[in-house]
């Protein structure tokens, strides 16, 4: 059985209901004998600082678990930077469509002493490496657990890039730009821009142009092991960013080559017993929960 002694806690600030999970799952998780780590952040603007706290890479390397009590972003964001110690993350959601962070707060005790008593199902996500390269030398980088998107930085203008795989040349496209996700952001904004919904168990990423000027330009599921080479060649005035899960932004230029590839280092998601990935596209996306009569 799997033995957890130490957990790591991280929480999205400035939301009072977060606060509440955090102030019951501290009490509950002492009350059991847990040793209980604050990131530090959480600790500061969530909890005013009543405590110390660690940042995620103390987390990553002192915790046999870390709990994300937030939305989805939130859990992006600890996760990609816990995935490079292999610390299992479980998500408590406090935030709007938690794909994700899928534990209810009404049940946070409960489903938190079913992991702790190793009952629970671990899943591995894969991340995306991205660099920004300029004239021969990396001037960005960051990694992605949901997408790597290019994309104008404020005006709705079209851009023009030159995409190949693998060395092998796919297209030159005028568009407002392309998404490239992995199965866990096939759900998010590659789902808004008409990609296709891929099992978080495939080895695949998704490229899905954004409003292309080519009505026959499609999505493209490749291999997760491909190498994706995107040269911006003309931006046409608008100032272009490269955005990672939405939350990392790096400004690119025309000439810019973006070099995008799976992370080595995987996450490890945990999920309270029972977990249903396609009942969590039912509820999540509206999908119909039974069988239309005949």
């Amino acid at each position: 059985m799997t033995q957890f002694t130490s957990v790591g806690l991280v929480g999205r600030p400035g939301s009072d209901k977060v606060i509440e999970t955090l102030t019951r799952l501290i009490a509950h998780l002492e009350r059991r004998g847990l040793r209980v780590n604050l990131e530090r952040e959480t600790a500061c603007e969530c909890l005013g600082a009543t405590r110390s706290g660690l940042t995620l890479e103390e987390i990553g390397r002192s915790c046999d678990l870390a709990i994300v009590v937030g939305g989805d972003g939130s859990l992006l964001g600890a996760g990609r930077e816990l995935c490079r110690f292999n610390t299992p993350v479980l998500g408590v959601n406090r935030g709007r469509l938690g794909f994700l962070t899928d534990i209810s707060p009404d049940e946070v005790e409960s489903r938190v002493d079913e992991v702790l008593g190793g009952d629970f199902e671990r899943e591995e996500r894969f991340l995306l490496d991205m660099e920004v390269e300029r004239d021969g030398v990396i001037v960005g980088a960051s990694a992605s657990l949901n997408d790597v998107v290019l994309h104008p930085a404020a005006a709705v203008r079209m851009i023009e890039f030159r995409l190949s795989i693998n060395h092998d040349f796919v297209y030159r496209q005028r568009s407002d730009g392309l998404i490239v996700a992995t199965p866990t952001g096939s759900t998010a904004y590659s789902l808004s821009g008409g990609g296709p919904i891929l099992h978080p168990r495939l080895e695949a990423m998704v490229l899905v142009p954004m409003f292309p000027h080519t009505l026959s330009s499609r999505p493209i599921v490749v291999d997760a092991a491909s190498r994706i080479c995107i040269e911006v060649i003309d931006s046409h005035g608008a100032e272009l960013h490269v955005s990672c899960d939405g939350q990392m932004r790096v400004v690119v230029e025309p000439g810019d080559v973006l070099h995008i590839r799976r992370k080595a280092e995987r996450l490890q998601l945990i999920h309270p017993p029972g977990y249903s990935y396609f009942e969590a596209c039912r509820s999540k996306l509206g999908w119909s929960s039974a069988p239309a009569e005949q």
